[in-house]
């Protein structure tokens, strides 16, 4: 495996970029200390290259990974990519690079600190995953299904073949906030978009109704003797009650207390 070198690559984030970084990485025999994208802090103490990206060059390194390494090695690099790690280029960088040299078997070596972290970053995203297929919630406005959500690993992609399956002659619009980043699925079509801003329009009266339908089923089904809040969230983690329709009146109860609480200035 080639040595360290005291550089950083910049790149615009994609994974085309990426993947042209790990192709000038075995091409000059080195590996840079950090692969910085657009979104992080570019501030580094190290000597910075960019690196353009090339789609050529990103067609090799993926025919290359998925013909030497197999399906299981491009699953976890997409996985690892999508995650929240800030590290996430630099590792799956590093892995290719003793992946390539040990061959298909060193996927499986999961204690080794070049492919560990790769398992690691995968399966937060997958926890990702399968957390917002099961607690988005959807509201319609003029017939059109509407969700916003705040993951930290960037599972829209992930979870369009979900909703699209399960509404598939539906009209619906998926907004992630934390990457800025929408889908809009009408009829089979689908087409993602960046989109800096989004912000939930007004319910209307059959909206309303619907909420409180909702609400009123999650109450009913409670079994009252058995609440227990730690476990709620341990399932449910609180970062993801504020999209939840079933939490929208505890969180108004609580937006409510807390501007009682506040002094009077007046």
């Amino acid at each position: 495996m080639p040595n360290g070198t005291d550089i950083a690559y910049l790149y615009d984030g994609s994974v085309e970029g990426l993947m042209t970084c790990v192709f000038e990485s075995f091409e000059k025999k080195e590996i840079p200390a950090a692969i910085l994208s657009p979104d992080q802090d570019q501030f580094v103490l190290y000597d910075t290259r960019e690196i353009m990206t090339d789609t050529e060059k990103a067609r090799r390194v993926f025919a290359g990974t998925q013909k030497r390494l197999g399906d299981e090695a491009a699953y976890l690099i997409r996985m690892t990519f999508l995650s929240d790690r800030e590290d996430r280029a630099l590792i799956i960088l590093r892995f290719l690079h003793y992946a390539f040299a040990e061959g298909p078997r060193a996927v499986s070596r999961l204690s080794h600190p070049l492919v560990g972290p790769l398992h690691q970053a995968a399966k937060t995203t997958s926890n990702e995953e399968h957390a917002f297929n099961e607690f988005l919630r959807f509201s319609e406005f003029n017939g059109v299904l509407v969700s916003v959500i705040e993951p930290k690993c960037f599972i829209l992609p992930l979870i369009a073949d979900h909703f699209a399956d399960r509404f598939p002659s539906e009209r619906f619009f998926i907004y992630d906030r934390t990457h800025r980043y929408a889908l809009l699925y009408d009829d089979g079509r689908r087409e993602f978009t960046w989109l800096d801003e989004f912000e939930m329009p007004e319910a209307d009266e059959t909206e309303q109704r619907f909420r409180a339908l909702w609400q009123s089923f999650y109450d009913t089904i409670a079994i009252e003797g058995r609440n227990n809040p730690r476990c709620r969230m341990t399932h449910m983690p609180k970062r993801f009650w504020p999209n939840m329709t079933e939490f929208q009146r505890e969180k108004a109860l609580s937006e409510k207390k807390q501007a009682a609480s506040l002094p009077d200035v007046h």
